[in-house]
């Protein structure tokens, strides 16, 4: 894990290393949780170019992916601190799948931003009016939670916003106790090495069943030990989840808890294996992309091409044209200069990324 960490560090593709690490470990924890979520859906939901309605196991791999950033973007060990533990848990309760916080985008808003070069001005002028009224509803839904959590925060006692719905949490849960619980195991671990205090750290997390709702904190918790003690430095979180993918289940889970731990500590030279491969293969990737770079002209929108393609795992048209401000038609010219592989495999709703 040094050893990747060391080479991300001083590496031109670091900063796309740690973006697309993100993605695939928020992916790879919803599959350790028993749910799929393909890595280009959540890719285009991040970017809010969905294809199709946001299920309730995608929004939760976007919490995942946002709380890994937000851990990355803070000091060492600010995860651990009161503080931070207090912000992340708030931060952890996924939101409801209906799309009705306004971040999902149904189909017809995704046709219509993927079509813009398409069909007659009335098709698109439909188009946009239906995108209109899908934004006027998302803005409605929002201005009427806002107002109904006012009004709970308003009432006296336990019944403002620390009441639960009993149809959604076991209120005899007690969260506090349990996470109390949990960071007196850390307190007992701290003399020990990171990689042991990391591993514990997790198990003992599996064991309390700390959160109700959120067992993937856990595990990125566990990658915050490594970064406060030096293991991983700068942005770079340890991709736990990535290396548990590969250990079978019935070790994870095991009763013996020597052989958890094993299995843990597996799962981490597994992490670090795969990001070597990965850092390697992004190196190469990106010396083959810069050699068709050369004799371009200086307004080419190839170099900014090749830095999305690196910090992404996919790119859509939508992505490409958003971020370098160019056409839908103009984006998929200049992705097809570049010479990226379709990864989808669909005639529309396309994603590029590299081999």
């Amino acid at each position: 894990m040094a050893r990747v960490d060391e080479r991300i560090a001083r590496s031109p593709v670091g900063e796309g290393f740690v973006e697309r690490s993100h993605f695939t470990d928020a992916c790879a924890s919803l599959w350790i949780d028993g749910e799929l979520v393909h890595l280009e859906d959540l890719v285009l939901h991040d970017a809010t170019k969905d294809i199709r309605t946001p299920t309730h196991e995608l929004t939760i791999a976007r919490d995942i992916l946002r709380t890994r950033r937000r851990i990355s973007a803070q000091p060492p060990g600010w995860a651990l601190t009161p503080d931070g533990l207090r912000s992340l848990r708030g931060q952890a309760w996924p939101a409801p799948s209906s799309g009705g916080d306004g971040s999902g985008v149904s189909e017809a808003r995704a046709e219509a931003a993927h079509d813009d070069d398409f069909g007659s001005g009335e098709d698109r002028a439909e188009r946009n009016t239906n995108v209109f009224v899908d934004e006027f509803a998302a803005i409605d839904a929002v201005l009427a939670r806002s107002r109904a959590a006012i009004e709970q925060v308003k009432r006296p006692g336990r019944a403002g916003a620390s009441e639960k719905d009993p149809l959604v949490y076991d209120l005899d849960w007690d969260e506090d106790e349990r996470l109390e619980e949990w960071r007196g195991v850390l307190r007992q671990a701290e003399n020990l090495p990171a990689v042991l205090q990391a591993i514990i750290a997790i198990d003992a997390w599996n064991e309390l069943s700390v959160l109700q709702h959120a067992p993937w904190l856990g595990r990125l918790l566990a990658a915050s030990i490594l970064r406060k003690a030096g293991l991983t430095t700068g942005p770079h979180l340890a991709a736990f989840n990535l290396g548990l993918k590969s250990i079978p289940v019935d070790r994870r889970r095991h009763r013996d808890r020597e052989t958890r731990l094993l299995a843990i500590v597996h799962g981490l030279i597994a992490a670090a294996e795969s990001g070597l491969k990965e850092h390697d293969r992004l190196a190469l990737a990106r010396q083959l992309m810069e050699r068709k770079l050369s004799g371009r002209r200086t307004s080419s929108k190839l170099p900014e091409l090749v830095e999305l393609v690196m910090a992404k795992p996919l790119v859509s048209a939508g992505m490409v044209a958003k971020e370098l401000a160019v056409t839908p038609r103009t984006a998929l010219r200049i992705v097809e200069e570049l010479g990226l592989r379709e990864m989808t495999g669909r005639g529309r709703f396309r994603a590029w990324g590299i081999i």
